[in-house]
């Protein structure tokens, strides 16, 4: 495992009870990204859909209420443990977006909500190709993002110490990337920060071709 997935995997262990606590209802404030998810859920073709970067499973469970045979893998065991409480009916395993667990075009959709933001630059591609090889011709990719052009480094979170690269994307750098794997960023959407959150959003609805 590299030097950036091993923090944060062990980041996310030590502060996964109380990111879940705080982020399990997010979604009920979060308009938009319910629209875009249900927009989504509309356009993915019939089949097995994952979440890569599923943390305390509160999106995942909201794509199964839209319908959607759906799963979760997360890098976080402790993450993964609270899912799977919080949502027994629902399948969520270990694994990282950088290597998936599933056979080539073996998914009719995948779904990154705000997982890319601890990916470095430098292996994006590598995860874009990922993401087109698992999923079938037609199928259907959201993403979500923290929107800007930076780096943010945090130490603490949650009360915890903890070793954290949050990497900002503004929507047309990863439709560009997006493209770039072969993979087609049909729809773009940002907003502003919403509620609590210091950061704009930054949204791409992908075909794989």
């Amino acid at each position: 495992m590299t030097d950036f997935l091993a923090r944060t995997r062990e980041s996310y262990d030590l502060m996964a009870a109380s990111y879940a606590e705080q982020f399990d209802s997010e979604l009920k404030g979060l308009a938009v990204d319910r629209a875009l998810l249900a927009a989504f859920a509309e356009l993915v073709p019939a089949g097995p859909v994952l979440e890569v970067g599923s943390g305390p499973g509160h999106t995942t469970a909201h794509l199964h209420e839209l319908g959607l045979d759906v799963s979760g893998i997360d890098l976080s065991p402790r993450m993964v443990e609270i899912a799977r409480t919080s949502h027994p009916q629902l399948r969520f395993e270990i694994g990282s977006m950088t290597a998936i667990d599933v056979p080539d075009a073996s998914l009719a959709g995948l779904v990154s909500w705000y997982g890319l933001m601890h990916i470095p630059p430098a292996e994006l591609p590598g995860v874009f190709a990922e993401f087109r090889r698992v999923v079938k011709p037609g199928g259907q990719i959201a993403i979500a993002v923290v929107a800007g052009d930076e780096l943010v480094r945090r130490t603490e979170a949650f009360g915890q110490e903890v070793e954290l690269d949050y990497h900002l994307r503004e929507v047309d750098t990863l439709a560009a990337a997006l493209n770039e794997a072969g993979l087609d960023a049909h729809t773009r959407v940002s907003r502003d920060p919403a509620g609590e959150q210091n950061y704009p959003r930054a949204y791409a609805l992908v075909n794989r071709p």
